[in-house]
């Protein structure tokens, strides 16, 4: 989602993660990366938005969020198709998976961070 309110289709490949970050897709300054997952495991990382919330809608499944302020872990459970959660801006998260799971996420990506588990 452009930040003019067009929409821009990228195509999503085994190389997309990779030129995304690298900048080949661009800087997606105040633009959002919407994107639908399947989950059948805990996430192996963490990673924070510094630009902007994010959006997490579950589709199907269930799991758990885990955020990260001031070095407090605070979880949030989604259980049943259509519960959301938003993230705040700069907040670390991670999810654990407890059943196989299908989200969507609308998120704010420049910027965006990483770390292990």
């Amino acid at each position: 989602l452009r930040s003019d309110a067009r929409v821009e289709p990228l195509p999503v490949d085994a190389a997309f993660w990779q030129r995304l970050v690298s900048g080949e897709l661009g800087t997606f300054h105040n633009e959002y990366l919407v994107s639908l997952y399947d989950f059948g495991a805990d996430w192996t990382s963490w990673e924070r938005h510094p630009n902007g919330d994010e959006i997490v809608l579950l589709l199907s499944g269930a799991v758990t969020f885990i955020l990260e302020h001031d070095g407090q872990q605070q979880a949030t459970q989604l259980e049943q198709a259509g519960a959301y959660l938003i993230v705040p801006k700069g907040t670390w998260h991670t999810a654990r998976v407890a059943t196989p799971s299908r989200m969507l996420f609308i998120t704010a990506g420049e910027g965006t961070e990483h770390r292990a588990a």
